[in-house]
C-alpha cells in the first residue's frame, strides 16, 4: 500500500487541532497507520495542573534495529482569520505551495514519515511513532508522559527523529542535534511605599531593581563546541505604579535564559542567586523564584546514525546538512532522556504565521529523505 504525503497532509490540515483539541487528527493517523501494519495505542494523560491530552503510540515490527519518529498534531490558533487568504483549516494549493495551519509546523513531517514508512518492508526492523497533541502549549500531558509510558512498556529505540522544521532556507540544509535549555525567573524587590517628597520615610525598590538588572547583564559563558553562549534577556521590569508622586512598595524583574550544555537548571539558578547577592540591596528584601518548569538542554552524540541521515539528505538534495542547536525548545528534550534524537524536517519560516505554507516539492523530498534513511538505517547490523 502506498500513501501520498500531500493527500494525507491536506486531510490533517482539515482537522482544526488547536491545542489540546485533537479534532480527529489522531484518529485519522491511526487509520492510516493500521492500514500499513502498525498496532496503534491511544493514550490520554491528564493532571499535574494541566488539561487532558490525547496521544498516540504506534509500532510495527518486533526485531532488528528500532527507530522512533516523534511529532505533534496540535497547532497554534490561526489568529485573525482576516489575515489569511483563505480558511486556515482548508488546504489550499497555489504556485507549488500548500497553505494551511500546521502545514509547516508540523503535520507535514508526520505525513512525510507515514508515507515513507508505507514504502518500507514490514520485516525491515521496528518502526515506532510517538505523536502528541500537546507540544504548542503546556507540554505537560504529552510527549514527556508518552515517553515514560513507552519506556515502561519496554518500547526502546536505537535512534529517534523528531519531524519539527529544522531547515533554515532550503530543504535539508540543517538538522538539529541538540537544543538549548530554557529557564525563566522572577525576582521581587520589596521596599517601602511612601511620598516622593519624603524619601527618607520610604525605601524605593527601583534603584535595587536597576542594580540587579545591571548585574544580570553580563556574559554567562562563552559557548561550547556545538552551542552558542548562553544568554539572559530581561523581559519585564514592573512596579505597577502609574502615579508620579508615589514611591512604589515593590517591583519585579522577569527574565528568561537560553542556556547551553554547560548548565543545569539548578546550577543556573545558583548563578542567578550569585548575581543578585553581588549588589547592594539598599535595605530592600529580595527574593528569586524559578517560573514554570525549566527545559533542559541536550546534545545527541554524533554517530553513524547521524552520518546515515546526513547521507540520505545529501542523496536527495545534493548537499550534506549543517548541524545546529539553535532555536527554541522542542519535545526532543523529553526524548533525549531515553536515547539519541535529532530533528529533521522542512523549512520553517512561515510557521505560526498567517498563510503558513510549505513547498510541495519539499514535502516530496522530505518523504524521500525519510525513506532513504530507513533503508540505510535498517540495512545496518544491529
Amino acid at each position: 500500500m502506498t500513501i501520498d504525503p500531500q493527500t494525507l497532509l491536506e486531510r490533517l490540515i482539515a482537522c482544526p487541532s488547536v491545542t489540546p483539541e485533537a479534532a480527529g487528527a489522531l484518529d485519522l493517523l491511526a487509520r492510516e497507520l493500521e492500514a500499513i501494519g502498525f498496532a496503534v495505542t491511544h493514550l490520554r494523560f491528564d493532571g499535574d495542573g494541566s488539561y487532558p491530552v490525547d496521544n498516540l503510540f504506534a509500532i510495527r515490527g518486533s526485531g532488528g534495529r528500532r527507530l522512533l519518529f516523534a511529532g505533534h498534531t496540535d497547532v497554534v490558533p490561526p489568529g485573525d482569520r482576516g489575515n489569511w487568504t483563505s480558511d486556515p483549516f482548508v488546504a489550499r494549493q497555489a504556485d507549488g505551495r500548500l497553505y494551511g495551519r500546521g502545514a509547516a509546523d508540523m503535520k507535514s513531517g508526520i505525513a512525510a514519515f507515514v508515507a515513507a514508512a508505507a514504502a518500507i518492508p514490514h520485516d525491515a526492523g521496528t518502526v515506532m511513532l510517538a505523536i502528541t497533541n500537546d507540544e504548542e502549549a503546556d507540554a505537560i500531558n504529552g510527549t514527556e508522559k508518552l515517553m515514560a509510558w513507552a519506556e515502561a512498556q519496554q518500547h526502546r529505540f536505537d535512534f529517534a527523529i523528531v519531524g519539527e522544521p529544522s531547515s533554515a532556507a532550503t530543504l535539508g540544509d540543517g538538522i538539529k542535534i541538540g537544543r538549548r535549555g530554557s529557564l525563566s525567573g522572577i525576582i521581587t524587590v520589596t521596599g517601602s511605599q511612601g511620598h516622593v517628597a519624603y524619601p527618607d520615610k520610604a525605601n524605593n525598590p527601583l534603584p535595587t531593581l536597576a542594580r540587579i538588572v545591571t548585574a544580570l547583564d553580563t556574559d554567562i559563558d562563552t559557548g561550547t563546541a556545538h552551542f552558542p553562549a548562553s544568554n539572559l534577556e530581561v523581559t519585564s521590569i514592573d512596579v505597577g505604579n502609574a502615579i508620579s508622586n508615589v514611591i512604589p512598595a515593590a517591583g519585579t524583574i522577569r527574565f528568561n535564559i537560553r542556556y547551553n550544555d554547560l548548565w543545569t537548571p539548578d546550577t543556573l539558578a545558583e548563578w542567578v542567586r550569585g548575581r543578585i547577592a553581588s549588589v547592594d540591596h539598599g535595605g530592600a528584601t529580595v527574593s528569586f523564584a524559578v517560573a514554570g518548569v525549566p527545559s533542559r538542554s541536550f546534545l545527541s552524540p554524533l554517530s553513524d546514525d547521524v552520518d546515515t541521515l546526513s547521507d540520505a539528505i545529501a542523496g536527495v538534495t545534493g548537499r550534506r546538512p549543517e548541524f545546529s542547536t539553535g532555536g527554541g525548545t522542542s519535545d526532543a528534550r523529553f526524548i533525549a532522556q531515553y536515547g539519541p534524537v535529532v530533528e529533521c524536517g522542512l523549512v520553517g519560516p512561515s510557521m505560526h504565521k498567517a498563510d503558513e505554507h510549505i513547498a510541495i516539492a519539499d514535502l516530496i523530498g522530505l518523504t524521500e529523505i525519510y525513506r532513504a534513511f530507513m533503508v540505510r538505517f535498517f540495512g545496518r547490523s544491529a
